[in-house]
């Protein structure tokens, strides 16, 4: 049996990834709880200028909130049902063949839309991971998976379990611990950012789609 989980220690003096030219990949990517900060924005961002095509749809209708609990509380009054349903309809006018992703709560819509939108090219969970059951089918083996998440983050404490065990069934998952407590540590524009550990999972997430992005 492989191993459920990485850890980071020592990759967190890894050299930058070399560049990658013409290679993209297109991406729904979904914000957290605390709705389109600056540092989530600015992370589509740094995607486009490494050459992909990044939609970050506004699940908030431009609500924005300083607190992660408030986020959720709004998140929990909107209905996590109406969350994914707002993520699946940003999907309707894209391909079939493309990567979604989701910081937090935006992993509901991106989980849902990879296990149940039929052609993914791949999908990118940060901080946060549901069972495949929530959404009535099984993760497609096919499809490649990141996870990233940190070692005592409370918030993940269920969905940590979940990662794991998804990881042993699927042979393209991957699970990457990260040292620290927080939640939304690849932010710069939170508290809870984490300048050496979202360089990593910013690293990882560019080797990811460059690899998904070479089968175009």
């Amino acid at each position: 049996m492989r191993s459920a989980f990485r850890w980071t220690v020592a990759a967190l003096t890894a050299g930058p990834e070399p560049g990658y030219g013409a290679v993209m990949a297109t991406v729904l990517l979904f914000h957290h709880a605390q709705g389109q900060t600056p540092g989530f924005l600015a992370f589509a961002d740094d995607l486009r200028a490494a050459g992909h095509a990044v939609h970050a749809p506004d699940l908030y209708d431009g609500g924005t909130f300083r607190d992660l609990s408030e986020g959720v509380a709004y998140a929990e009054k909107v209905g996590f049902p109406e969350i994914i349903r707002r993520g699946s309809e940003a999907a309707e006018e894209l391909p079939a063949d493309i990567v979604y992703a989701g910081f937090s709560l935006g992993v509901l819509p991106a989980q849902a839309l990879a296990q149940t939108r039929p052609g993914a090219r791949g999908a990118l969970f940060f901080h946060s991971c549901v069972p495949p059951s929530e959404f009535g089918t099984a993760w497609p083996a096919a499809v490649p998976l990141q996870i990233h998440m940190m070692d005592a983050d409370a918030w993940t404490e269920v969905d940590r379990p979940v990662a794991q065990a998804l990881v042993e069934q699927i042979p393209t998952a991957e699970l990457f611990i990260y040292p620290g407590s927080t939640h939304l540590f690849a932010d710069p524009s939170l508290g809870d950012y984490d300048e050496e550990a979202a360089a990593l999972l910013k690293q990882r997430t560019f080797a990811f789609l460059r690899r998904v992005g070479q089968t175009l």
